[in-house]
C-alpha cells in the first residue's frame, strides 16, 4: 500500500467506502422534493420513506399525494415518522395515507409527560427514501415547505443526496430492518411477509462512498468517529454547516488543533434559529474557537438547516446528523460520507456562496459582548448539560 493509500485508509478509519456508486447534491426542496416525487412515481414495486417532520403545507401534500398513487397502483409503500416531529401530522391525513394502501408506523408515539421523559429524546431523525432498492435520498430536509414556518425571502437552506450504485444494498437493509424493528416492539407484525428486493444500479458510477448510521446498539458512534478522523488527519481546510452545533469536548479540541497547525478552519452556523435557547447554548463556545483561529459566520438569508461538511477536498459527508449530543449520542441518525474530489468541490462551491451570505463573527467584537448576554449563554449551556446529565449523557459534552 502506498504512502497516499495509507494516508486515505487512516482519513476514512471506521468507515466502509463502496465504489461503483452515482451521488447527486440536491440543494434544498426546490431540487430535492421533484426528484423524490419523480423516484416515487417511478416505482414499481416498493418504496421506504422515513422522516422527521411530515409536515402538513402544500409541499409535504405533494409527496403525500405520490406515496398514495403509488400505493393505488399496488406499490408496496412504507411510511414511518417520528412521534414528536410529526405528532402535528392531521389525523384525516394518515387516514388517507392509509386507505390509499400506505402502511404507516409512528417511530416512539407519543405518551402522557413525554416532554419531562429523558427517553423521548431518542427520536427518529433520519430523512431517508429508498425506492425499488434502486435509488435512495439521504440528507437532512423533512417533509415541510422551504418556506414554513417563517417566511424568510429565501428558502430554508439543506441538503440532501441522491445515490444510484451498490451502497443501495446497505441504505435498503437499514431501511427494511428498522421498519420490522418498530413493528416488532409495537407488536405490529406484518400480515405478510414479502422477501426483500434483489438491489439493483447503473454500472457507470466512480464515487466511492459509505453509509454512516446512528443507533442505540451496534453504530452509536460512527457518525461521530467518521468526523473525528476527517478532523485530526486534516491539512488544507475544513468547512462545517450545522444547524445544531453543541459538539463535544474532543471535537472541539481537534478544531482547535486544525487550525494552530495552519488548517483553514470555517463554521458556518444558524444567524436565524427556531430554537433560541440552543443557539444561546451554542454561542457559548463561540469565543474559545473565535480565539483559537477557527473562522465562524451566521448564515442571514434565511434558516440554516444543513448537516453538511468538507474536508481538505475530497472527504464530505451530508445526512441528517447536527453535530450536537441528541444527534450524536440518543436519535437515529443517517448520513452520507462521500470520497470524491467532484463531490466535494460542489458542496464546498454552494457552501461558500452561502458564507458570502452571511455574517463573520469579529473575535474582538464578540469579546465585547454585554454582561447579559454572555451570562445567558453560559446559562444556557449549563441547562442543557444538566438535560443531558439526566439522559447519563452530560461528560460528553
Amino acid at each position: 500500500m502506498t504512502a497516499r493509500n495509507r494516508l486515505r485508509a487512516l482519513f476514512f478509519r471506521g468507515v466502509e467506502l463502496v465504489p461503483g456508486n452515482r451521488i447527486r447534491l440536491l440543494q434544498s426542496g426546490a431540487e430535492f422534493f421533484p426528484a423524490l416525487i419523480a423516484a416515487i412515481d417511478a416505482a414499481r414495486a416498493e418504496v421506504h420513506l422515513e422522516t422527521y417532520i411530515f409536515s402538513s403545507d402544500p409541499t409535504a401534500a405533494t409527496v403525500r399525494d405520490a406515496l398514495m398513487r403509488a400505493a393505488q397502483r399496488g406499490v408496496r409503500v412504507r411510511l414511518l415518522i417520528d412521534g414528536v416531529g410529526s405528532r402535528e401530522l392531521p389525523a384525516a391525513w394518515r387516514a388517507a395515507l392509509e386507505t390509499a394502501g400506505v402502511g404507516v408506523r409512528i417511530y416512539r408515539p407519543l405518551v402522557n409527560g413525554w416532554r419531562a421523559n429523558p427517553k423521548n429524546l431518542r427520536r427518529l431523525h433520519r430523512k431517508l427514501a429508498v425506492i425499488d432498492a434502486r435509488i435512495a435520498f439521504i440528507g437532512g430536509m423533512n417533509l415541510i415547505d422551504d418556506y414554513e414556518p417563517v417566511r424568510f425571502a429565501a428558502p430554508r437552506l439543506d441538503y440532501s443526496v441522491e445515490v444510484q450504485g451498490p451502497l443501495i444494498v446497505q441504505i435498503h437493509r437499514s431501511a427494511r430492518h428498522l421498519w420490522r424493528l418498530v413493528a416488532l416492539t409495537q407488536l405490529q407484525p406484518e400480515a405478510e411477509r414479502t422477501p426483500p428486493l434483489e438491489p439493483s444500479w447503473p454500472t457507470d458510477g466512480r464515487m466511492r462512498a459509505a453509509f454512516v448510521v446512528r443507533d442505540n446498539l451496534v453504530h452509536r458512534r460512527d457518525i461521530e468517529r467518521s468526523y473525528l478522523a476527517a478532523l485530526a488527519l486534516a491539512h488544507e481546510s475544513i468547512l462545517i454547516a450545522n444547524a445544531y452545533f453543541l459538539p463535544g469536548n474532543r471535537f472541539r479540541k481537534l478544531l482547535k488543533k486544525a487550525a494552530a497547525r495552519g488548517v483553514r478552519v470555517q463554521l458556518l452556523m444558524q444567524g436565524h434559529t427556531d430554537h433560541r435557547f440552543y443557539q444561546a447554548a451554542s454561542r457559548a463556545l463561540y469565543n474559545n474557537l473565535l480565539m483559537a483561529g477557527v473562522a465562524i459566520y451566521e448564515y442571514q438569508a434565511s434558516e440554516l438547516h444543513a448537516k453538511a461538511a468538507v474536508v481538505d477536498g475530497h472527504w464530505a459527508t451530508v445526512g441528517s446528523s447536527n453535530i450536537d449530543p441528541f444527534s450524536l449520542l440518543l436519535a437515529r441518525e443517517a448520513n452520507i460520507v462521500v470520497d470524491d474530489a467532484d463531490f466535494a468541490r460542489d458542496l464546498r462551491q454552494r457552501l461558500q456562496q452561502a458564507i458570502a451570505r452571511s455574517a463573520p463573527l469579529d473575535p474582538a467584537d464578540w469579546r465585547r459582548r454585554s454582561l447579559p448576554q454572555r451570562m445567558l449563554s453560559r446559562l444556557a449551556y449549563g441547562i442543557v448539560r444538566m438535560l443531558l446529565g439526566v439522559t447519563g449523557l452530560g461528560r460528553r459534552v
